[in-house]
């Protein structure tokens, strides 16, 4: 798969149970509840062509966030790139324990949140 394409989308925050019921009710998405990573999170497929994504409380109990995630060789040098063009790093290159995939996320100048990844093309399959 191609760098920089949208690979992934999240809604997280303060009730994940409550949120992926409202999502599935709403589009009727069917969400399947992960049991592997610990987290109060569940997955949504990709049908259609649309991309999958993820629903969950947000792990530092905050408000939370909906975002996407872009595909791009190199996170570090990616973050670099945007805080060059006057965004932030959010959070540093991080590692998901037991898979080969990291994800990192910065913010553009006017605040909203990116994610960005590195194997979750592989991940997906």
């Amino acid at each position: 798969m191609a760098s920089n394409q949208v690979l992934w989308f999240e809604v997280v925050g303060k009730d994940g149970k409550k949120l992926r019921d409202f999502y599935s009710k709403l589009f009727g998405w069917k969400i399947q509840q992960d049991t592997t990573s610990g987290f109060d999170y569940g997955m949504v497929q990709g049908t259609g062509g649309g991309v999958g994504g993820g629903i969950g409380t947000s792990p530092d109990g905050s408000a939370g966030f909906a975002t996407f995630y872009v595909e791009v060789n190199d996170l570090d040098e990616a973050l670099a790139k945007a805080e060059k063009l006057g965004g932030k790093t959010v959070m540093p290159a991080t590692a998901i324990p037991g898979m080969d995939l990291k994800f990192a996320y910065f913010s553009d100048p006017e605040g909203h949140v990116i994610g960005l990844s590195k194997g979750m093309a592989a991940a997906a399959k």
